[in-house]
């Protein structure tokens, strides 16, 4: 009689510590289920393999697991990710930092501000509209370059560059800085220019790039 009343209580004992297990497996769920994530907006000012670290961790739920739910905007142009930040579009502008001195300049109280750097070198591409054996920057001396917009950073790093090697960005060549971002791979497959400078993205979608 007691081996049978010591058995039911074993069994009751080990029904119950797997029911507790059940509960708590299924509290977990609910909880990661009813976990409401913070919704973010990011205006980038290009979408670029240069820019691949944030893909990763967006695909890979990096921020998901921060509580963050990361919604990418494509704002082609510094001045176009700035005034989407400006005006409330995002919470956040992806692009170069002279966007948010320009602001500061221009006395706004509300300025924008740099917190973070994703980047250390310019992500953008020197393409030809002649194929050149053995390139050099001395190649563009007396050649019209679509730079992109003046005051933008890839034309002043553009210019940086020449002038690191010697070239005068203002006499040795003509450095077109009228068109905008968006339209410098458009502009330049119509015809303009006998160099522009791309990133990867706008480059390959002119078939620019192979």
């Amino acid at each position: 009689m007691k081996k049978i009343i010591y058995s039911v209580i074993c069994i009751i004992i080990v029904l119950g510590i797997g029911l507790l297990f059940i509960l708590d497996l299924n509290k977990g769920d609910h909880s990661k289920d009813d976990k409401k994530l913070e919704k973010i907006r990011v205006a980038e000012v290009a979408h670029t393999v240069f820019y691949a670290p944030q893909y990763a961790a967006i695909s890979q739920g990096f921020f998901e697991e921060e509580g963050l739910d990361i919604e990418l905007i494509l704002a082609s142009g510094a001045d176009k990710v700035t005034a989407s930040v400006l005006s409330g579009d995002v919470e956040i502008g992806f692009s170069g930092s002279e966007a948010c001195i320009y602001v500061y300049n221009q006395g706004e109280k509300d300025y924008l501000k740099t917190f973070a750097q994703l980047t250390q070198k310019d992500g953008s591409f020197l393409v030809s509209r002649q194929k050149i054996d053995n390139f050099t920057l001395e190649d563009l001396k007396g050649k019209n370059v679509i730079g992109g917009r003046q005051g933008g950073m890839p034309e002043m790093t553009f210019e940086w560059a020449l002038r690191q090697n010697g070239i005068d960005p203002v006499n040795d060549l003509n450095i077109d800085t009228s068109i905008a971002f968006a339209a410098m791979g458009g502009a330049f497959i119509s015809g303009q220019g006998d160099f522009v400078t791309l990133f990867d993205d706008n480059a390959k979608k002119g078939s620019l790039l192979n």
